[in-house]
């Protein structure tokens, strides 16, 4: 009986200890990966948040500051995701909403870029093999139709959260700018109906 309970103390004290050393794991890494994100160092700072993802996924700001660095290095698709699993997480967060506003409307524009007359250099530059940008290959075997269709939903969810982060913040400061936001957005998916 007492060798049992020596095993299970032991056993717990191991589960309690590890629970500490991988806490601590991920608060050096979150700390390194926003001292890379005050930096400009963005590519590192997904790193860092990736790997403290894969030892805490429950953490919201890990989510939000990993949705943050994708955009600020124009991985939209990435942060999309990132910023979705934060909302996830905490669905209160206003400025989640405003970050994937962000991501949203930003993917619908590099969409419709590809549909520009200058979108081959564009294309060779965002399509390969460099990590810094997103990769837009699914969309370039997309006739131009079918990207206007895509980017008009993504449009579209960007408005969604735009309107989510002003219920969420009604006394944001950016109000205005955020309202302005939305009404840009709509003129766009106007002009682009009527080209369908």
């Amino acid at each position: 009986m007492k060798r049992a309970i020596l095993i299970v103390t032991i056993l717990f004290i191991a589960v309690i200890s590890t629970a500490c050393i991988n806490n601590f794991a991920v608060q050096e890494l979150n700390n390194k990966a926003q001292t890379y994100l005050n930096n400009g160092d963005y590519e590192s700072a997904i790193d860092r948040l990736e790997a403290s993802i894969d030892l805490d996924s429950t953490i919201y700001e890990t989510h939000y500051n990993l949705g943050v660095a994708c955009i600020k290095s124009e991985k939209y698709d990435k942060a999309i995701k990132a910023l979705t699993k934060a909302i996830e997480l905490n669905p209160n967060q206003g400025d989640s909403y405003y970050s994937l506003a962000v991501a949203q409307e930003s993917y619908a524009d590099e969409i419709l870029d590809l549909n520009e007359k200058n979108s081959v250099q564009k294309e060779t530059e965002d399509v390969g093999d460099d990590s810094n940008k997103m990769d837009l290959t699914q969309f370039k075997k997309m006739d131009v139709n079918q990207r206007k269709v895509v980017a008009m939903e993504l449009y579209t969810s960007s408005l969604t959260s735009y309107k989510k982060y002003l219920e969420l913040t009604p006394d944001a400061k950016d109000a205005e700018d955020v309202n302005n936001q939305i009404k840009s957005i709509e003129e766009e998916l106007a002009e682009l109906g009527k080209e369908s």
